[in-house]
């Protein structure tokens, strides 16, 4: 602590500056400290204290340089201080970096003047202003400028400044290649005149309307070039500071590329390179209003390849899909040019004839198409044979939008395949009937399980040996509030469709086997229950473990269960088809072939998979008294069955001699209407047979 004596010494020998220090003593903002020959510290204001964080009482003595001078500073301090003392050599006002008290450093403006007082001696005044404001602003700057910098020689796009009449003023191109032309070329010239005409009319009405609106416009345009063609995006901004123009220019060749890489792949079959269904039917929804305006026809072909399925199950997809890219270049090739073909997915396509002028037109190419497909496709060294079933439908009198047009041409399509394929049939308003009973069905199908609707029959089988019943095939009936009887071949498809062959399947799994095991109870009989599985019930991955818990629940053996199968799921082309069968017949489960003979290659599939039943389909039955050839086949069927270890069911007696012509063949089991119709749970529990 300082003596009284020095305080009083210091403040007599300084009293000359007593007005200057009460000025300084009014200003908080600037610090201005006063020092003795010896840097001593004679004055501190309060900015000094708020700058540095010393007060006036610690300060006050000290010296200059044990103070806030920075160690490295020091001697040049001292000795510029000396200079000043001795020879007169002023220090001069300067940016500095000082030491507060905390140790953080503080940059200054600093400037100094030197005072000699009555005694003679010499002080010396620093005037010191934070500069800390102002540092971090123009850091910040800085920051600001170089992130620029850095943005730029990052952004390959292109930066023109151009005064309002297009000329332009400035540039930025990191890339100098990526100009069009040489800055000599365009600097100080206008936008309009450098670049082609076309492209030019595209800049000027752009920045006229910048200037008119003065909002942010952007636009696409291309340039010939050397290389080819290139693609750029301009935007173009109003700078309202200085009523310049900004344009930021940026090549979008390869997006351009990707984009119509993209647009392909989303309207076009990448198969057959023709429209999609999405893209078709948008062509088809521009069309109608063309033929609207035009009052002309238009006209929808809904193409279905015949027994497609077969050739890509039997020769592969490899074959399969040469075929169809054969198929849609014959389609391409039959029809006029103003007429689009496209291809909906699978084996249907479309083709759309719009602005006819009547119909017969339409029978012309349609016919045309039928019988160009008769002739046969040679493929890999194979000769294969298509047929179309084709439905038509005409705007506007079958339909007024797109996807009216499409689904009324659907129908008819379905109409000539039921008809026998290889031919062609026309929208009719009694389609239409069958469609909206379709869709009845389907509305009124979704709540049938939970309003109790569904009822399970059950047709016996008997044995031809005993003329004993052996057990039933359970057959699912529907009865609706709404539509009244509807037969399964109404709903069973459409359940396949909508995924409500799930539901429906296991209600029919297990309330046929809760019925065998009260049927087995009552009648004191091992019993067997046949249940018919769809392909959809095989997607279902807890079908097997349903089937366990359901057994297990109802207490009956697997053995006295059978699941009939068709075709149609051995054809369904899902991976699990073998796995799902063996895992069923590994339970003991009986594997029935269903409809056997209606299908296409039903012998490899008896010794592909664990089969130990086969029905023989009604249509074979009804005419194996009657048609010898029928008979034959029916002869060799079981025959071969048997030689297989199979067992032998025929579907659909309904005679007394076509029983006994069975029992002659050897057939194990039949079922039809001669010896039971399907009878409902309780009148088959007093069934005697």
């Amino acid at each position: 602590m300082k003596s009284l004596k020095t305080v009083q010494t210091l403040s007599h020998q300084f009293v000359l500056n007593d007005p200057l220090h009460q000025l300084f003593d009014a200003v908080n903002a600037i610090s201005v400290q006063g020092y003795d020959e010896q840097r001593q510290v004679i004055y501190w204001n309060k900015g000094s204290e708020l700058l540095y964080g010393y007060t006036k009482d610690e300060a006050t003595g000290k010296k200059l340089e044990d103070l806030i001078i920075p160690p490295p500073m020091r001697e040049a301090v001292i000795e510029a201080h000396s200079n000043w003392l001795v020879h007169d050599i002023e220090i001069p006002a300067a940016e500095l970096t000082l030491t507060k008290k905390n140790g953080i450093n503080v940059t200054v403006f600093s400037s100094h003047v030197m005072f000699t007082n009555q005694h003679g001696l010499k002080q010396m005044y620093c005037i010191d202003i934070d500069l800390s404001d102002v540092k971090h602003a123009q850091a910040q700057a800085m920051y600001k400028q170089h992130m620029l910098e850095k943005i730029f020689e990052a952004i390959p796009d292109l930066f023109f400044l151009l005064k309002p009449d297009g000329t332009i003023v400035d540039y930025h191109a990191n890339d100098m290649s990526s100009l069009y032309l040489k800055p000599e070329l365009f600097l100080s010239k206008t936008m309009y005149e450098v670049l082609p005409g076309t492209v030019a009319k595209i800049f000027q009405a752009n920045i006229e309307e910048l200037l008119i609106h003065k909002h942010n416009l952007s636009f696409e345009y291309e340039l010939l070039v050397p290389r080819g063609v290139l693609y750029f995006e301009a935007r173009v901004s109003y700078l309202h500071h200085s009523g310049q123009v900004m344009i930021i220019i940026r090549d979008i060749t390869e997006q351009h590329k990707s984009d119509k890489l993209i647009r392909k792949q989303a309207y076009y079959d990448s198969l057959t390179l023709l429209p999609n269904r999405f893209y078709s039917l948008e062509q088809l929804s521009q069309l109608i209003d063309k033929a609207s305006k035009k009052n002309k026809i238009a006209a929808v072909i809904f193409i279905d390849l015949d027994d497609f399925k077969k050739v890509n199950d039997t020769l592969g997809h490899e074959i399969g899909d040469s075929l169809l890219i054969s198929a849609a270049k014959k389609l391409t090739e039959l029809v006029s040019d103003n007429a689009i073909v496209g291809r909906l997915g699978g084996d249907e396509f479309i083709i759309i004839l719009p602005e006819l002028c009547n119909k017969q037109k339409v029978d012309l190419i349609v016919n045309t198409l039928l019988q160009s497909f008769r002739s046969p496709f040679k493929i890999d060294g194979r000769e294969l044979l298509l047929t179309l079933s084709i439905g038509v439908a005409l705007y506007p009198e079958n339909g007024k939008t797109a996807s009216d047009l499409l689904r009324h041409a659907d129908t008819a399509m379905y109409q000539a395949k039921a008809l026998g394929r290889n031919t062609y049939t026309c929208f009719t308003n009694e389609m239409n009937t069958a469609i909206k009973r379709r869709l009845a069905i389907e509305e009124q199908m979704h709540t049938a399980l939970e309003n109790n609707e569904f009822e399970l029959f059950y047709q016996p089988k008997c044995d031809l040996k005993t003329n004993k019943i052996m057990g039933a095939e359970a057959l699912l009936r529907w009865n609706n509030r709404v539509l009244g009887n509807v037969t399964p071949d109404e709903f069973i498809p459409l359940a396949e469709q909508t995924g409500l062959i799930i539901p429906i399947g296991k209600f029919v799994i297990e309330r046929a086997l809760s019925f065998l095991s009260q049927w087995q109870a009552t009648a004191k009989q091992n019993y067997s229950m046949a249940i018919n599985l769809s392909p959809s019930q095989f997607r279902d991955s807890e079908l097997l473990n349903f089937i366990k818990r359901t057994l297990d629940k109802t207490k009956i053996s697997a053995t006295n269960v059978e699941l009939e199968i068709t075709e149609g799921v051995l054809m369904s082309a899902q991976t699990n088809i073998q796995h799902s069968l063996n895992a069923i017949a590994a339970l003991g489960i009986k594997l029935s072939m269903d409809d056997f003979g209606t299908g296409y290659s039903s012998l490899s599939y008896l010794r592909q998979y664990p089969f130990e039943v086969l029905k023989i389909d009604r249509s074979f039955i009804n005419g194996i008294t009657d048609n010898q050839e029928d008979c034959s086949l029916v002869k060799a069927t079981i025959a071969m069955s048997h030689s297989l270890g199979l067992t032998v069911v025929a579907e659909g007696v309904e005679t007394l001699a076509q029983q006994h012509l069975l029992a002659e063949l050897n057939c194990d089991l039949i079922q039809g209407y001669f010896f039971s119709k399907p009878l409902p749970a309780m009148q088959l529990l007093c069934f005697e047979g």
